[in-house]
């Protein structure tokens, strides 16, 4: 447990730093609140969250998986197939949990209250990736433990997925600037910052759409990909219409917004 801890707090750190300098060289959009009192809020965000999990699930996602192939739980503990056969397959399903999760985040109007904190940052950047309630942190991870009792994935599978979703997560929330050219190809293959900030729209046809945090196929196989905000990256407003005041946004106020705020019109199911 103490490797899996290091690879992931290195790889956390490796991440941070290299797209916090990437959007400092070349950012993609000029923020329009205080970056200091937005990283303060954030990263704290992070570790009252770190916290949280560590003390409700001691031994984690990877220590869930151990247990799970020790009892013999899951699809992928009833079978023998070569094991990057077996990562793969875990990788992909477990993105698209992750993706069917987001979706209910967005069309369960109690759930949204939870992830709107999420939504409510008036900037997109690298810790707005990292920037979710401990509520909706607590319930993603007993979506992800019940996910991995079913499918039995091995503990090296889950510690590759647990490093992808940190790293992609930090790098398509990130103000950096790509070549068109190279953002229209690599988006086939993972979420890049330009389709994923199209989801951070003020405008509710927008943040219902482009889902995906590693792998952007969900999207376009389920009818959610949206390919360019409507006013274009530079012109498009972020956040939510109910959080415009950039004061409410401290560490206690992003906090309180789920039992103080406001949903407005962004759960999904009001355009069902």
């Amino acid at each position: 447990m103490k490797i899996e801890v290091l690879v992931r707090l290195s790889g956390f750190l490796t991440v941070l730093g290299l797209m916090a300098s990437w959007e400092m060289i070349a950012p993609r959009r000029c923020l329009t609140t205080s970056k200091v009192r937005r990283w303060i809020a954030n990263l704290s965000v992070v570790v009252i969250d770190a916290v949280i999990v560590r003390l409700l699930f001691s031994a984690g996602a990877v220590g869930a998986a151990m247990l799970a192939a020790d009892q013999g739980w899951g699809l992928l503990n009833q079978v023998s197939w070569p094991q990057s056969v077996e990562v793969l397959l875990a990788v992909l399903a477990l993105d698209i949990v992750l993706y069917l999760q987001h979706v209910m985040f967005h069309a369960v109007p109690l759930f949204w209250r939870f992830h709107m904190m999420h939504h409510a940052d008036l900037d997109c950047d690298v810790t707005t990736g990292l920037r979710f309630h401990p509520v909706e942190v607590t319930l993603s991870m007993l979506i992800k433990l019940t996910a991995i009792a079913v499918l039995g994935p091995s503990p090296l599978a889950v510690l590759i997925f647990e490093v992808l979703l940190n790293a992609t997560s930090m790098f398509n929330h990130g103000n950096v600037r790509m070549p068109a050219s190279v953002d229209r190809v690599l988006r086939w293959f993972i979420v890049t910052p330009d389709m994923h900030r199209v989801h951070h729209s003020i405008l509710p046809r927008e943040t219902n759409t482009n889902f995906g945090f590693n792998l952007p196929w969900w999207d376009r196989l389920l009818g959610t990909y949206r390919p360019q905000p409507a006013v274009g990256h530079e012109g498009m407003t972020l956040g939510l219409e109910q959080f415009r005041d950039p004061a409410r946004l401290t560490i206690t106020g992003i906090l309180l917004l789920p039992f103080v705020g406001v949903p407005g019109n962004y759960p999904l199911s009001r355009d069902l």
